[in-house]
C-alpha cells in the first residue's frame, strides 16, 4: 500500500480524464491497478470500481461494487455521486422503483451542486414507471433555475403539472 492520498486522487482523476482514450477492458484494468493500492474493503476503491464497470456497461458488476462502497461507509461527495450512479444502474437493470426510492431520499437528505443531477436521474426513473407528468415537473423545475429569463413562469408551469387534471366540459 504505497498510496499517498493527494497523489492517488490526482492519478485516478487523470485516468478518468482519459477514459475515451482506452478500450473498456484496458480502462478497467487501470482502475483496478489503482484501487489495489487502497486498503482492502475501501469504500473509495469499491466506488471507483463501480464507476468503471458502469462506464463500460457492466451494470450488474457495478451494482455489486456500489453496495460494497456503501457498506464500507463511503462518505463525502463520492457517497452522493455513488447514490446517483447506483440509482441510474438500478434503473438500467429494470429496478426503477428502487431507483426512485433512493433518489427521493437523496433529494430530501442533502443539498449541494449535485441537486439537479439527482433530479434528472429521478425524472428518468419516474418516466420508466409511467409517471411522466411528475418527471416533467421535476425536470422543468430544475431547469427553471438555469434559464436566463422566464424562470418564474417555467417554475409555475412545472408546479401546475402536478395539480390534478380537471375533466374537460
Amino acid at each position: 500500500m504505497i498510496n499517498t492520498e493527494p497523489g492517488w486522487e490526482r492519478r485516478i482523476a487523470a485516468l478518468w480524464d482519459t477514459f475515451d482514450d482506452h478500450r473498456p477492458e484496458v480502462f478497467l484494468a487501470k482502475v483496478k491497478e489503482l484501487t489495489d493500492e487502497l486498503p482492502a474493503g475501501s469504500g473509495v476503491a469499491h466506488y471507483e470500481l463501480a464507476s468503471a464497470h458502469d462506464s463500460i456497461g457492466n451494470e450488474a458488476e457495478a451494482a455489486t461494487h456500489y453496495r460494497e462502497a456503501f457498506t464500507a461507509g463511503l462518505t463525502g461527495s463520492r457517497r452522493r455521486e455513488a447514490t446517483i450512479q447506483y440509482a441510474s444502474t438500478l434503473r438500467n437493470l429494470g429496478q426503477a422503483e428502487e431507483s426512485v426510492t433512493l433518489l427521493t431520499a437523496e433529494r430530501d437528505a442533502a443539498s449541494d451542486e449535485l441537486d439537479d443531477a439527482v433530479t434528472a436521474f429521478l425524472a428518468l426513473a419516474l418516466t420508466d414507471l409511467g409517471r411522466d407528468r411528475e418527471a416533467a415537473s421535476l425536470a422543468l423545475d430544475a431547469l427553471s433555475r438555469h434559464l436566463p429569463q422566464y424562470n418564474r413562469s417555467v417554475s409555475n408551469y412545472a408546479k401546475a403539472l402536478m395539480e390534478p387534471e380537471t375533466p374537460e366540459k
